[in-house]
């Protein structure tokens, strides 16, 4: 009985060895079964991001020769392709296009005038960034109008678009270059001095009529300054010869033929050239003084526009920056066109005072300056005046005394 039992025992401790044994072998191919199974699912998730990244880029590519006529994703025998080949017959038509877009391409076409009158032509495509436009009506290099459309461009270039079209080559090409005409491009205003003026609005039309205002009194003084300073001379030596002969009263008739005010200045001299000298020389500085309202006449204005000018610049400014701050309370800072206005009228309005300004100060200060002079050559004058009177006078005392 023991020995049968010993035997059963050895038997079941070999059947349990070989179970486990077999256990471990399962366990060891279900380790590599799942190994396996996440490189397969790996792989698939790589195939998938492989796939989606094609499809992106086929999508992208497909939209891109869309754009130049090129419609490969809408053929059916494309669609049936591979991977592989999507791509190879892709880099083909794109390649050849950009054969096509980098040389001189005429194509009959329609382009809009500087009038808007839409006119048939030739349209002369230089790749895809510039047309030129030649027509009968007229012709030259083309902006985007929006929607594939083209405009005439406001730089005359009508003899190099025709130049073009003949096969010369310019030398200078003024070329309007753009991305996509799908859009139509809006031309940058030119410059003008009235559309500058315009900028500032009421304030500076008011600046520019006061500056002109005062330029017309400018030269309306110049000119009257420019005789009445020409006239000084003349009436002295007109009176002299005749006051040294002790002709008074022809010598007032003389300097009466003459008008001005230095002949006016020296008129009251000879009238009063009996007096006493100092009574004489307050005649003279009365004379000048009466005389100094017309040799200023306008001065005061000018000063006066002058001064004026930068402040109405100034208000212009205030008014400007109120603009600019009720646009922004309104619509924000988001588009800084609609600040644009109020800025520019700020500033203009400053441009126009100072312009008007400095001449005006400036040539109103020189005229000013000339009026002195004036008057000082006329007190001179008069003063020369009474002293070959009173010259004459004396020496013809000192022989009758003698």
């Amino acid at each position: 009985m023991q020995r049968n039992s010993t035997q059963q025992q050895a038997a079941l401790n070999s059947e349990i060895a070989a179970l486990e044994s077999r256990v471990l072998a399962l366990d060891n191919e279900t380790s590599r079964l799942a190994d396996e199974s996440n490189l397969a699912e790996e792989a698939a998730i790589n195939n998938e991001e492989t796939s989606n990244l094609l499809a992106a880029t086929f999508a992208q590519a497909s939209a891109t020769l869309e754009g130049f006529g090129i419609e490969l994703m809408k053929s059916e025998p494309f669609a049936a392709l591979a991977d592989g080949d999507k791509t190879a017959q892709m880099f083909a038509a794109a390649d050849q296009k950009l054969g096509e877009l980098s040389t001189v391409r005429k194509q009959p076409g329609s382009f809009f005038l500087a009038d808007g009158t839409q006119v048939e032509g030739t349209l002369l495509r230089l790749g895809n960034i510039a047309v030129y436009g030649i027509s009968d009506q007229g012709a030259g290099a083309l902006v985007p109008a929006g929607g594939g459309q083209f405009k005439l461009w406001r730089e005359p270039s009508a003899d190099i678009a025709k130049a073009l079209a003949a096969g010369e080559k310019p030398a200078v090409l003024p070329v309007f270059v753009f991305e996509s005409a799908a859009s139509a491009i809006a031309e940058p205003e030119k410059k003008t001095v009235s559309g500058e003026v315009a900028k500032g609005g009421p304030i500076g039309y008011v600046i520019l009529a006061l500056g002109a205002i005062a330029m017309v009194l400018v030269v309306l003084r110049a000119i009257f300054l420019s005789q009445a300073g020409a006239a000084v001379q003349p009436t002295i030596a007109a009176a002299a010869p005749l006051v040294r002969q002790h002709r008074a009263a022809e010598a007032i008739d003389a300097v009466k033929q003459r008008k001005g005010s230095a002949a006016r200045v020296v008129t009251a001299a000879l009238r009063n050239i009996e007096r006493e000298r100092e009574h004489l020389e307050d005649i003279i500085s009365e004379a000048i003084l009466h005389e100094s309202t017309r040799l200023n006449r306008f001065g005061s204005i000018i000063l006066m526009v002058a001064a004026v000018a930068p402040l109405l610049g100034l208000l212009g400014t205030v008014t400007g920056m109120i603009q600019t701050f009720d646009v922004i309370t309104e619509f924000g800072t988001s588009d800084p066109k609609l600040l644009a206005g109020g800025i520019a009228t700020a500033l203009v309005t400053t441009e126009l005072g100072l312009i008007v300004a400095i001449p005006c100060l400036l040539l109103g200060n020189l005229l000013s300056g000339w009026a002195e002079r004036i008057k000082d050559d006329m007190e001179q004058g008069a003063i020369k005046v009474i002293n070959m009177y009173q010259e004459r006078r004396d020496s013809t005392l000192s022989a009758k005394a003698a």
